[in-house]
C-alpha cells in the first residue's frame, strides 16, 4: 500500500524524548505517519533484553561505544556501524550509544516483548 505522505522533516531536537525498553526516544518518524518504516533517535542506556514478533529492525550507530546482545552471540559496536536484527531475534545494546533505529514495517512500539 503506497503512502499518504508527500514528504517529511522532522528534527530530533523538536521531539521530546521519553523513556523506553532501550533508554531514551525520540520518535522521528512514527505509525500514524504512514511511512513504510519507523526511525527512532535513541540514547542507549539500560538496556532490557526484548524481542520484535513482526518488526525488523536496523540499527545505526551514531556515537559511542558498546556491545550488543543478539540472541546467544555478543558483538562489537562502535560510530558507523550497522546491525540488522530480525524479527524473533532476542536483543539488546550495552554501552553508551546514540542509535538510530529504523523499524520495518511500522507499529514497532505495540510490538516490544521485554524479557527481563
Amino acid at each position: 500500500m503506497a503512502s499518504t505522505t508527500r514528504f517529511l522533516r522532522r528534527d530530533p531536537r523538536d521531539v521530546e524524548p521519553w523513556a523506553e525498553t532501550c533508554g531514551q526516544i525520540r520518535p522521528l518518524v512514527v505509525e500514524a505517519d504512514d511511512a513504510a518504516a519507523e526511525i527512532h533517535h535513541v540514547v542507549i542506556s539500560d538496556a532490557k533484553l526484548h524481542y520484535h514478533e513482526r518488526t525488523d529492525e536496523f540499527y545505526y550507530i551514531i556515537s559511542g561505544t558498546g556491545t550488543m546482545i543478539l540472541d546467544e552471540e555478543e558483538i562489537e559496536l562502535h560510530e558507523g556501524v550497522v546491525v540488522y536484527v530480525p524479527r524473533g531475534v532476542k536483543h539488546k545494546a550495552i554501552g553508551n550509544l546514540t542509535v538510530l533505529t529504523v523499524c520495518i514495517p511500522r507499529g514497532v512500539l505495540h510490538d516490544v516483548h521485554e524479557l527481563e
